[in-house]
C-alpha cells in the first residue's frame, strides 16, 4: 500500500498539467507516494498529454471521466482507485503548490494520529476574495453547527477511513465543504497550515469568472448546505 493518494481532477488544463508534475517530480523523494491524475472529461489536448506524461513518472496514474460531471466527480473517481493509506486532493491550475502535498503528509507523519484531516489555509488573496471566503465561512458554520473556514483552500488531506465512510458526496464544488464537515463531524484532528495562492500561470478559471459566477457558485452551495442540514435532521 501507498502511503499517500493524491488526486487531481483535470479539466482543460492541457497548458498546466507538465508543469504541475514536473513539480512533482521534483518534490517527491520518496517511492510511496502517487499522483492521480483526472481527465475529467477535457476537451483540448490533456488526454494525450497525460499519456505521455505516464510513460515518464512512475509516481503518476490516471483514470478518465467521458462527459464532465463536475469537479467534485472527477475527485471521486480519483479516489476510487487510489491505494494509498491516506488519500485526498488538489487542483491542477498551479495555484496550489504540489511542495504544499509533502508538507501536509510531513504533518500527518509527525501527528502520528490515524483519524486526521490536513488543510491549507490560503495567504495573499485579493480582498474581495478573502472578503468573499470569510462570509460563506460564517454561513456554514452557523448552519451546520462547525466551525468551518476557508472551505476550498488546498490541499485536503486525510485517512481513507474518512472517505470510506462517506454517503452521498456531491459532485460539484460543494465536496470541499462535505469533506471538512464530514471531518468535523467524525471527530477527526484537523491541522490547518499556510499556504500561498498566487494568481494562475496559463488558462482561466472555469468558475471563478465574476461576479455572476460567485453568485452561482454561493447559490449551489447554500442549496448543498440546506440538503446538508436536512440530512442530519432526518438521521436524528
Amino acid at each position: 500500500m501507498k502511503k499517500l493518494s493524491i488526486v487531481i481532477p483535470c479539466y482543460n488544463e492541457e497548458q498546466n498539467i507538465k508543469l504541475i508534475v514536473e513539480k512533482f517530480n521534483n518534490v517527491i523523494k520518496r517511492n510511496d507516494i502517487e499522483v492521480i491524475l483526472v481527465d475529467n472529461g477535457s476537451s483540448d489536448n490533456s488526454e494525450n498529454i497525460i499519456k505521455e506524461l505516464l510513460t515518464k513518472y512512475d509516481f503518476l496514474r490516471t483514470t478518465k471521466v467521458n462527459i464532465n460531471q463536475g469537479y467534485g466527480f472527477g475527485i471521486l473517481s480519483g479516489l476510487k482507485i487510489a491505494e494509498g493509506e491516506y488519500i485526498g486532493w488538489t487542483h491542477a491550475d498551479m495555484q496550489t503548490d504540489p511542495e504544499d502535498v509533502i508538507k501536509a503528509l510531513n504533518i500527518i507523519e509527525q501527528s502520528k494520529e490515524k483519524n486526521i484531516y490536513v488543510k491549507g489555509m490560503r495567504k495573499n488573496r485579493p480582498f474581495f476574495d478573502v472578503f468573499f471566503t470569510f462570509g460563506m465561512g460564517c454561513f456554514e458554520s452557523i448552519l451546520l453547527n462547525k466551525v468551518l473556514w476557508d472551505i476550498n483552500a488546498q490541499p485536503n488531506i486525510f485517512s481513507r477511513d474518512l472517505f470510506d465512510n462517506w454517503k452521498n458526496p456531491p459532485y460539484d464544488f460543494a465536496l470541499d465543504l462535505f469533506a471538512f464537515y464530514e471531518a468535523k463531524k467524525q471527530n477527526y484532528k484537523i491541522i490547518r497550515f499556510p499556504v500561498v495562492f498566487p494568481p494562475r500561470i496559463h488558462g482561466k478559471s472555469h468558475w471563478n469568472t465574476g461576479i455572476l459566477a460567485k453568485w452561482k457558485f454561493i447559490k449551489r452551495t447554500i442549496d448543498f448546505s440546506f440538503k446538508l442540514k436536512k440530512s442530519l435532521q432526518e438521521d436524528k
